[in-house]
Order: structure tokens, then C-alpha cells, then sequence
């Protein structure tokens, strides 16, 4: 007796170890040449590594599932050649996730029998040990849908031995008459206790009640082999019946899962076979998200923006770096003066100005002196090439002419000094309007020197309003063309200017010629 049992628990111990080893860690490998990227960039293991990463870090412990131990309370009844009573059981299990479908469990069981026929002619009593491994599959985990399942229903098939012992009613006295099952030396031994195999299948439902426990109910069957097949309620198949007994256990089962929950997982039969795949969507979409997040909402991404806190509004470059488009140190949004760039020694107060220019604007005393020398000059019947005459409260002056480079109509630093000049006589003489005139050289045909001609007046009149201040109201932009040469030559850098002067009562801007604004035309 002692030894069949010992040998079942070598048994049960046996394939319990298996299991355990399972979860026992092993040094970690990484058979995988990772690519070092940038945050912006997201690891390059495809979905099928990662759904296989998964398992196989569940499978070998560093990162794997819990193992569940369950106990069991049982009903049993052996289906057999006698009508069976109620008996009562206790099984233990421990169960270890494959993967999310399949699963490895070794069961014991004990168990007590009893039966009485209709006549009370025959009736058993017997002990059921056994001891069963088992394939579980998992029947609810075949669908993509869900997160972890709260309930867990699985079928199981699985082979083992067993061990049966007990005592049926010995028969009839030599009288005839029934012997009484409780007089002495009615009962005795079935048959010596010697382990035999068997088959098993069963199947169960479990609900989740937290990531340690859950609890269910599972009905099993248990199909012995051998000569003892019939023989579990200890009568011959030959009397009654022509086949085998089957021992039946009804459980309620509670489990528990072992582990610490920080290293392992639930066990993987409660979770989606599709969970890594979306976790692994759900990182991938968290990267992107990060790769492409903009704080300061001037729309360079933060993974590439050096200025990662630029004023809203504010115009930057494609580093994220606000513009300061004349290398001073102040940006545009605060440079007064946002395309005069500084030249050697000269420098920028707070809103980007030049302090100490190498040509000082012109002074009132120095306005005063060309006055006072182009009066003289016209007294004396003289003119100064190179200027116009204009009418200010104090008398006609001399205005220099600004100049332009063949086909171009942008104003040349070098004019800076010229224009501040006219406008410091502009600011000194309140109401004064001035007719800023544009002309061409005779290179080109009449309609592009129209359009060169306005816009050489259209930027000195921007000039004078955006950098000096000077009222829109007081200017009137007007031009030539090629009709007003100074000179007879074609191309003349004398006939590539723009005059100033006095505007009479009444004169107003020329309407723009067609293409002006369209990037056409000009020598």
C-alpha cells in the first residue's frame, strides 16, 4: 500500500519539477543585432518578432507567466456494473501556460466510492488515487477581440496510473440468505493495490476574480485499462455488464497563481493572443506621436527644434530657431531694423539699431549747409548735377538722385546714408509732399522699362516709410520709363535713378502698369 502510493507522489513530483523548470530564469541572449536609432524612430522588430519575443520571454522564465496551483473539492461517482452513491474527493493541480492556447497539467486525486444495486444485493466501497497529466486547451482564446478574458473555458485530455482499493458485499450465506454488509467477515479486500494506467478527459469553466485568483468548476472522466478495467466496483463483468468501469469527479475548483507579479505575467490562457501585437501598435503610435510632437507650435517638431520655446507667432527657420535675418543677435520680431546688418565695429542696441554707424546719418547743421551752398549755386545761375530742386519752407534745395544696377530695382546699402538724408528733410518740413520718380535706361522694350521704372519708385517709397517713418500721404510715386534720359546712351547707369520733387497741388500716384506686381519685366 505504501509503496503504490510513494510512487505516485514520485509521480506527481516528478512532472511537477518539469513544470517549475519552465519558469526558471536563464541568462539572457540577444540573438538580435539591434540598430541604434533616434527617438524619432521606432525599434525594427517586425509584429512577428514581437508576437515570438513574447513567447519565448514567457517561456523561458525572465519575463514569463505565472504558474497556477489549483485545489479542488469533488464529487465522484464510478459508472459501473452497480447504481453509485454520492462519494466525495479532493484533487490538487498544477497548471503552466504554452502559450495562449495550450497548456501543460499534472493532477492528483483522491477519491471515495460507494454504490448499492436495486435488490441491495451488491453493494462497494473504494478508494480512488490517481495521478494525471494533461494537454489543456484553451477554447475561448481562439478570437482576436478583447483584452484579458474574464472567464476561461477550456476542454483537457491527458493519461496517467491509478491505484484502486475497497470492499464489495461478499454474496450469500450457504443458506441462501443475504449476508448483511456490516457482519463480520462480509467485507473484503477487492484486489491487491497495484498502480494501472488510464486515460482522462475533462473540460471547465473558471472566472477571473483578480491577476492571483479565479475560481470555477470542471467535470472529469477517468477510463481505466488492464484487467482491473471493470473491476472498480469490484464485480466482475461477466455477471453484469461488458465493459469497463468509469470513475466520474465533479469539482469546484480554486487557483491560485504563483509568482511575483512584478517578473511575470498572469498566466498567458487569460490574456489575448493579439495583446502584443496591439501593445506593440499602441508604442508604435506613442513614438509617433512623441516624433512628431511640437510644443511651442512654431512647426518645427520638438525632436528637431533648438529653440524649443519660441514665442507663438513668431517666424522661425526649419530648426526651430527664430529669424534674425541680419546675423545682429536680434530677432526679427524685436529688430527694428531687421535687414540692416551691422558692418565691422558697429553695433546693435536692444532693438537691433545701429548705434554707432560708420555713415552717421546726416545732421540738421549738415542739411543746412547744403542748402545754404545750393542757393549759392543758384544764385550764381549754377546747378549740382547729379540732385533735383525741391521746395521746403525754408527755400529750394538739392536732393542727390539715387541709382540703380542695370535691371534691378532693389535699394543698394550704399543709398542708406542718401534716403536717411531725405528723410530727415521730409521730418523737418510738416505738410510737405514729395514726388519720388522713377526712370530706366533705353535697354528693353518700352513695357518692361515701365514696370522697372515703378518698381525702382515703388522701393525707395517702402524704404522711407517702413525704416524711417515717413506718412504714405506724403509721398507720390510716380515714373518714367526710358522717355526722360539724361544721357543719350542705351545703357546709362545716369539714366537708371530715381529723382525727388516737390509735388504741386493736386499730384497723385501713377497707377501701376500691368505686370508690375506678377515678377515680369525690367533692364
Amino acid at each position: 500500500m505504501k509503496v503504490l502510493q510513494l510512487s505516485l507522489l514520485s509521480l506527481l513530483l516528478a512532472f511537477s519539477s518539469s513544470l517549475l523548470s519552465q519558469g526558471t530564469p536563464v541568462p539572457a541572449t540577444n540573438d538580435t543585432d539591434a540598430v541604434e536609432k533616434t527617438d524619432m524612430t521606432v525599434n525594427d522588430l517586425t509584429m512577428e518578432d514581437k508576437m515570438m519575443d513574447s513567447k519565448t520571454q514567457a517561456s523561458n522564465g525572465s519575463t514569463g507567466s505565472m504558474l497556477e496551483i489549483g485545489i479542488r473539492p469533488a464529487y465522484t461517482f464510478v459508472a459501473g456494473d452497480i447504481k453509485p452513491d454520492a462519494g466525495f474527493g479532493v484533487g490538487i493541480h498544477l497548471r503552466k501556460a504554452l502559450d495562449h492556447l495550450f497548456s501543460l497539467r499534472l493532477d492528483g486525486l483522491y477519491a471515495t466510492n460507494n454504490g448499492m444495486d436495486e435488490n441491495m444485493e451488491r453493494q462497494f466501497e473504494n478508494t480512488w488515487i490517481s495521478g494525471t497529466g494533461y494537454v489543456v486547451v484553451t477554447l475561448n482564446n481562439f478570437r482576436f477581440s478583447g483584452g484579458t478574458r474574464k472567464v476561461n473555458l477550456y476542454a483537457m485530455v491527458g493519461a496517467g496510473g491509478y491505484q484502486n482499493s475497497g470492499e464489495r458485499q461478499s454474496g450469500n450465506r450457504s443458506d441462501g440468505d443475504l449476508i448483511p454488509w456490516d457482519e463480520d467477515g462480509t467485507r473484503n479486500t477487492l484486489l491487491d493495490e497495484t498502480l494501472s494506467a488510464h486515460a482522462s478527459g475533462g473540460a471547465g469553466i473558471t472566472f477571473r476574480v483578480s491577476p492571483k485568483f479565479n475560481i470555477g468548476a470542471e467535470f472529469q472522466t477517468f477510463v481505466p485499462f488492464g484487467k482491473r478495467s471493470d473491476l472498480v466496483d469490484g464485480y466482475d463483468p461477466v455477471d453484469v455488464s461488458n465493459f469497463r468501469d468509469v470513475q466520474n469527479v465533479g469539482s469546484l475548483s480554486l487557483n491560485f497563481n504563483i509568482g511575483s507579479s512584478t517578473t511575470k505575467s498572469e498566466p498567458l490562457y487569460w490574456t489575448n493572443a493579439f495583446d502584443p501585437v496591439r501593445e506593440e501598435l499602441d508604442r508604435m503610435g506613442s513614438k509617433v506621436n512623441d516624433a512628431t510632437k511640437d510644443s511651442d507650435g512654431d512647426g518645427v517638431v520638438d525632436a528637431v527644434d533648438q529653440e524649443a520655446n519660441t514665442p507663438a507667432g513668431v517666424p522661425v527657420d526649419t530648426k526651430g530657431r527664430v529669424l534674425d535675418s541680419d546675423k545682429d543677435g536680434v530677432a526679427d520680431y524685436k529688430d527694428l531694423e531687421p535687414f540692416f546688418p551691422p558692418r565691422a565695429g558697429e553695433q546693435v542696441n536692444e532693438n537691433g539699431v545701429v548705434i554707432n554707424r560708420n555713415d552717421k546719418p546726416i545732421t540738421e547743421d549738415r542739411v543746412q549747409e547744403m542748402i545754404d551752398a545750393s542757393l549759392a549755386r543758384v544764385q550764381n545761375g549754377g546747378n549740382q548735377a547729379g540732385t533735383t530742386t525741391v521746395r521746403t519752407q525754408s527755400g529750394d534745395i538739392f536732393l542727390p538722385m539715387v541709382y540703380f544696377p542695370l535691371g534691378r530695382s532693389n535699394v543698394k546699402y550704399s543709398d542708406y546714408g542718401t534716403l536717411s538724408s531725405v528723410a530727415r528733410v521730409l521730418a523737418g518740413n510738416p505738410g510737405m509732399r514729395l514726388v519720388i520718380r522713377g526712370y530706366t535706361d533705353r535697354v528693353g522694350n518700352t513695357a518692361n522699362n515701365e514696370i522697372l521704372s515703378y518698381r525702382r519708385a515703388r522701393a525707395v517709397v517702402d524704404h522711407l516709410v517702413n525704416q524711417h517713418g515717413i506718412s504714405r500721404n506724403s509721398l507720390v510715386l510716380q515714373y518714367r520709363g526710358e522717355d526722360n534720359a539724361i544721357v543719350p546712351l542705351d545703357k546709362s547707369y545716369i539714366n537708371r535713378r530715381v529723382e525727388f520733387l516737390s509735388a504741386d497741388a493736386g499730384a497723385s500716384d501713377d497707377p501701376a502698369p500691368a505686370g508690375a506686381d506678377n515678377g515680369q519685366g525690367g533692364f
